[in-house]
C-alpha cells in the first residue's frame, strides 16, 4: 500500500513538472507577445485554477439582488458604461482592446462564461483575474457591491440582447476625447460661433 501510493506520489510530481516545463517551453517559444493563443492545456489549467481559487462558499452564493426589468436597465447601463471597452456592448469581446490583451476578452455569451455559477461569476467582477486585463472592480467589503450582482444579471441576459438594447448602449458608451471635442465643437455651432465650424476635425492624418 505504501509503495503504490510512493509511486502515485511521483506519478503526480512528474505529471506537474511536466505540465510547468510545457508550459515554460511554450513562454520560451512564443515570449511574452499578447498576439499568440493561449494553448487549449493553458486554457483548461487556468480555468481549474480560477475555479479553485474561489472560496466554495462564494462559489455556491445566489444573487441576492432579485431581477427585475428596472435592474436591467441599470445592468445595461453599467456594462456600457465600465465593461464594453473590453467585452464589446454584445458581450463578444470583439473590441480592439478586448482582441490584443492576453489571454483575450472571452465571449460572455458562450457556455465557457454562461455555465459559471452566479457566485463565482460575481467574484470574477468584484475581485478582478491576476495576469490577465480583468481589474476588480469591487470595492470594500463584497457583501454590499450590489452593483457587481446586478452586473450578474445583465451578462446572464446577454445571449438574448436585443438589437433596441443595443442602440440605447451605444449611446451609454464612453465617449473618446475626439467624440468630446467634435460635440463641444458642435454645440458651439448651433449657439452661433461660426468659427467652431470652421475647425478642422481633430486626430486624422493624410
Amino acid at each position: 500500500m505504501r509503495t503504490k501510493l510512493i509511486i502515485l506520489v511521483i506519478v503526480l510530481g512528474l505529471a506537474v513538472v511536466g505540465t510547468f516545463g510545457w508550459l515554460g517551453y511554450q513562454l520560451f517559444t512564443t515570449g511574452f507577445s499578447a498576439k499568440t493563443e493561449p494553448h487549449a492545456i493553458e486554457v483548461f489549467l487556468a480555468r481549474q485554477i480560477r475555479h479553485l481559487a474561489i472560496p466554495l462558499e462564494q462559489r455556491n452564493s445566489p444573487n441576492p439582488v432579485p431581477f427585475s426589468p428596472d435592474l436591467l436597465k441599470e445592468g445595461l447601463a453599467h456594462f456600457a458604461d465600465h465593461c464594453a471597452g473590453c467585452h464589446a456592448n454584445d458581450g463578444s469581446g470583439q473590441t480592439p482592446i478586448g482582441k490584443n490583451v492576453y489571454p483575450k476578452a472571452p465571449d460572455l455569451r458562450l457556455a465557457d462564461t454562461q455555465s459559471m455559477s452566479d457566485g463565482e461569476l460575481f467574484w470574477v467582477i468584484h475581485n478582478g483575474i491576476r495576469f490577465t486585463a480583468m481589474p476588480a472592480w469591487g470595492e470594500g467589503d463584497p457583501s454590499k457591491d450590489m452593483d457587481s450582482w446586478k452586473l450578474v444579471h445583465f451578462i446572464r441576459h446577454l445571449p438574448q440582447l436585443t438589437q433596441e438594447e443595443l442602440d440605447q448602449m451605444k449611446g451609454l458608451n464612453p465617449k473618446t476625447k475626439q467624440e468630446l471635442e467634435e460635440e463641444a465643437a458642435f454645440d458651439q455651432f448651433l449657439q452661433g460661433d461660426d468659427r467652431a465650424a470652421q475647425q478642422p476635425e481633430s486626430g486624422h492624418h493624410h
